[in-house]
């Protein structure tokens, strides 16, 4: 009976042992961090994009372009213009999975994760399973972070702080529970004259925190910073850009550590 069983196991083993990895590319490092901690040993991960870049402007070698007509997995943002048209000619049967929309709070980030786990296991149904185990896991680590998160914030009430945020921030300072009173686009979209109407905005409701996003450039940030006398803080949308933010949930405890450093000081010099 135990040799049986043995060869049984052994017999399923087998073709998992011998499977290739799905060959996945991710244009960013956050679809990459998701399609690791889904896809564990049985993926293959290319990242394109370094995390210090902004995806719709980053510069495509000759490698990452034989990359992706290697893929049988595309995850892609929607913003990078130059993927689709290359896919068409180059690996027309790859699986692409276009995960448009924020990620840096809990549920769109949960969101892409399921996106993924679904394309997984499509593409390798005998380890869907496994990848719905890894996915669940994924999820309670993000929720469990985002309870803690909470109600560090809470305790502060960062209700009652009036921010500037940069807008590919906003919806995490929102999550915070900040008093956003104004955003403002990338700074190569933005004038004098933006500056002057934001510093008045930000002196009418009292903002005392200019929130920056690393990849969208930061010195308009901290010219506002300075004219408000408000504290700036920058923030980073992609994991790896900034020291301790090697994978998304240390990205995501970061900016909230900067986001709380920040109030606390604000409130030690009141």
């Amino acid at each position: 009976m135990r040799i049986l069983l043995s060869a049984a196991v052994l017999a399923f083993a087998l073709p998992l042992l011998g499977a290739e990895p799905v060959k996945v590319v991710a244009t960013s490092a956050v679809l990459g961090n998701i399609a690791e901690e889904i896809g564990g040993d049985a993926v293959a991960v290319t990242v394109i994009i370094p995390p210090g870049f902004c995806p719709a402007h980053y510069d495509l070698k000759p490698s990452d372009l034989m990359a992706v007509a290697r893929a049988e997995l595309v995850l892609y943002h929607g913003f990078e213009p130059w993927l689709e048209e290359f896919l068409s000619r180059v690996n027309p049967d790859a699986t692409v999975l276009a995960l448009k929309g924020p990620w840096n709070t809990p549920e769109p980030l949960i969101a892409k994760a399921e996106a993924v786990v679904e394309a997984l296991g499509a593409l390798r149904p005998d380890m869907a399973q496994t990848f719905a185990e890894r996915k669940d896991a994924f999820v309670e680590r993000v929720r469990s972070l985002a309870a803690e998160v909470s109600e560090r914030a809470a305790a502060l009430h960062l209700e009652e702080i009036p921010a500037i945020v940069m807008q590919w921030q906003a919806g995490f300072a929102k999550w915070l529970g900040l008093e956003v009173v104004a955003t403002y686009p990338p700074e190569e979209r933005l004038s004098l004259k933006d500056l002057t109407e934001l510093v008045a905005k930000g002196r009418e409701a009292g903002a005392v925190l200019v929130i920056d996003n690393l990849q969208s450039g930061v010195s308009f940030g901290a010219k506002l910073a300075h004219a408000l006398g408000a504290m700036h803080v920058v923030l980073t949308n992609f994991p790896g850009a900034l020291p301790g933010t090697q994978d998304l949930f240390s990205m995501l405890a970061r900016n909230a550590e900067a986001v709380f450093s920040a109030v606390e000081a604000l409130k030690e010099g009141a």
